[in-house]
């Protein structure tokens, strides 16, 4: 059968039809965006302390000195979960004792906060936090509601892929792969007409259809990702990349009310700093290998997100500005890994190939937000982590095969060698050679 590309070229590459097919994709991509987001502000943990009831019997004084001071981000602020023991306080404001000159404050015995939270509106009116109360001891609960927000947005994501496809038009290679090829004719058929350009009375021809039809018809099934060594290396490193990039993408994303300064302004500039990233990507596309422009990208945003860690606090504008370049550098690469992965497999489990790895993306935006946890421990083990992840991707990535500039494969056959498979291979093949000269062939 003629090669695909030979024999639709006569549609031209950007004619109506395919803008058509690409601005449906692209709308069908937009609500993914409000809902992924929204959870910056629907989950945001705002400024939180226990509550002093009214009847607790305390003087002004006392009332203002019952919550302890603890040492967070390197100054001394009132603690959000403890408070001191209320019992005691009444008692020595009944005795005219003063706090901090007749009591030793840090003597006190401390407790929880028995009578719940009192929250901050000067950024929040209302979140899950607070109508849930998922602060302190229930703090473990804030990501996992996070998490399951994802999980609704992939089911979601899933129903809209449904839908699209049913005003999408399939892919004529993917249908002729399957053996469909009257299917396939009539969409090449109807992209001729919308672009207004004469199709031949028959494009793919069916002699050589038949002839081909045993291998088309041939179904594929998941494990065919798996299938040989090579193919099975191909999809657990795309598996992975895909896994963490989404992590160190999402982690970012969500950390943003973390930043210093006005979380929705902070929010924005997250989202401002994904524009260059895609037409950087689409450049880097367009004249670089993909090995080294992933690679790179990966390591641009995985360095800058390690260094915050040594930025001064005081340099708040500095390590900003370093997450945003870190955002930049993780969201281009993103992008990019889109075509890529569409670029390593052939048609039969291409379709395949990118459901599984955006399943695996998928997976690792519900764990990102435990990412993001972290940061109560810790404030730059969120980022240490997210950028170390994201170095050792950019390396892993170095290993897999060069699709730029390549014809897409069109049988397993095609598929290029994960590059140290290749190394052994051609090392083999010398050891071969040089322990049987007797059986080398010097062509004339």
């Amino acid at each position: 059968m003629r090669d695909y590309d030979a024999a639709t070229a006569f549609l031209g590459e950007w004619g109506r039809f395919q803008r058509l097919v690409f601005f449906l994709l692209s709308a069908s991509i937009i609500p993914n965006g409000f809902n992924g987001m929204s959870v910056v502000f629907l989950a945001g943990t705002p400024e939180h302390r226990c509550v002093v009831p009214r009847g607790a019997n305390l003087s002004d004084e006392w009332r203002n000195a019952s919550i302890p001071l603890e040492l967070r981000g390197g100054q001394e602020e009132p603690s959000r979960c403890r408070r001191y023991r209320l019992a005691a306080l009444a008692n020595f404001s009944a005795l005219g004792l003063r706090p901090g000159s007749d009591v030793e404050l840090e003597a006190l015995e401390q407790e929880p906060c028995l009578d719940g939270w009192e929250y901050s509106r000067d950024v929040y009116h209302s979140t899950i936090i607070t109508e849930w109360n998922l602060v302190c001891e229930d703090d473990w609960k804030a990501p996992l509601t996070t998490s399951l927000f994802f999980v609704g947005v992939l089911i979601g994501s899933f129903i809209s892929g449904q839908l699209s496809d049913r005003i999408i038009p399939e892919s004529p290679r993917w249908l002729i792969s399957q053996g469909r090829h009257k299917e396939a004719e009539a969409i090449i058929q109807k992209a001729a007409k919308i672009n207004g350009i004469p199709a031949p009375a028959v494009v793919f021809d069916t002699a050589e259809m038949q002839d081909s039809k045993p291998q088309q018809q041939q179904k594929a099934i998941l494990l065919d990702l798996f299938r040989t060594r090579n193919i099975a290396t191909i999809t657990i490193m795309s598996l992975l990349l895909w896994f963490f990039t989404s992590v160190g993408y999402f982690g970012l994303s969500l950390s943003t009310p973390d930043w210093h300064g006005n979380a929705y302004v902070n929010c924005f500039l997250s989202a401002v700093i994904e524009v260059p990233a895609y037409v950087i990507a689409w450049l880097l596309l367009r004249s670089l290998p993909r090995r080294y422009s992933l690679s790179g990208t990966f390591f641009l945003g995985g360095s800058v997100v390690l260094f915050i860690q040594l930025v001064p606090a005081e340099l708040y504008v500095l390590s900003v500005g370093l997450v945003m370049l870190g955002k930049f550098g993780i969201t281009a690469a993103f992008s990019m890994l889109y075509v890529y992965n569409v670029e390593l497999y052939p048609t039969q489990v291409r379709n395949m190939a990118v459901g599984a790895t955006s399943t695996a993306s998928r997976l690792g935006s519900i764990i990102a937000p435990y990412f993001v946890y972290l940061g109560a421990y810790d404030r730059f083990l969120p980022y240490i982590l997210m950028g170390s992840l994201t170095v050792l991707i950019g390396i892993l990535t170095l290993f897999l095969p060069e699709s730029y500039g390549n014809p897409l494969p069109e049988s397993f056959e095609q598929m290029m060698k994960v590059k140290c498979f290749r190394n052994v291979e051609q090392t083999t093949s010398i050891r071969s050679s040089k322990a049987s000269p007797k059986i080398l062939i010097t062509p004339l």
